[in-house]
């Protein structure tokens, strides 16, 4: 893997989430608020994890290891939308200082837990768009629960979109 290859999976997770999250805005409030059970009860939920998430690696990478969520985890989906659009430029800036060389660097990081570990910088920055991947999976599950047809965010549909 190199730099070129995770700049493609960035561009593939920005173009998914903007999709979905958007998609997300159409709906009634009521329904993305409501509590569909798991540990990530609503749609409101999920995005806010996911956006946390973003959030917390950004963090991480730039040497800092945040202790706690941020306050804006409590917003509404579009407020939550905006704090992704300043994550996403943040994070593309962070993706253009990097080379090649830099990606299978260990670096110790401290999870919100506290727990302290080392990964490489190219195995956390896939685990950030597979675990999106994953929650927008979570997502379209919701939409299909409430009565709604959700985006299609396949890789492949984007690579034939951004073609």
């Amino acid at each position: 893997m190199n730099v070129s290859d995770i700049k493609t999976l960035y561009r593939y997770n920005d173009w998914a989430n903007a999709l979905i999250f958007t998609a997300i805005t159409k709906l009634p409030e009521e329904a993305v608020k409501r509590d569909l059970g798991g540990s990530l009860p609503s749609l409101r939920d999920v995005v806010a994890h996911n956006i946390t998430a973003e959030w917390a690696w950004l963090e991480r990478w730039h040497g800092v290891n945040p202790t706690e969520r941020p306050s804006w985890v409590t917003d509404d989906v579009p407020s939550l939308i905006a704090h992704l659009e300043e994550i996403e430029t943040k994070r593309n800036r962070f993706l253009e200082s990097l080379s090649d060389a830099d990606l299978p660097v260990d670096r110790s990081i401290v999870y919100l837990s506290g727990k302290p570990d080392t990964q490489r910088l190219q195995d956390m920055l896939v685990h950030v768009v597979n675990h999106s991947t994953y929650h927008r999976g979570q997502i379209t599950l919701m939409f299909r629960q409430l009565g709604h047809a959700p985006p299609s965010t396949d890789f492949v549909a984007f690579r034939a979109e951004t073609r």
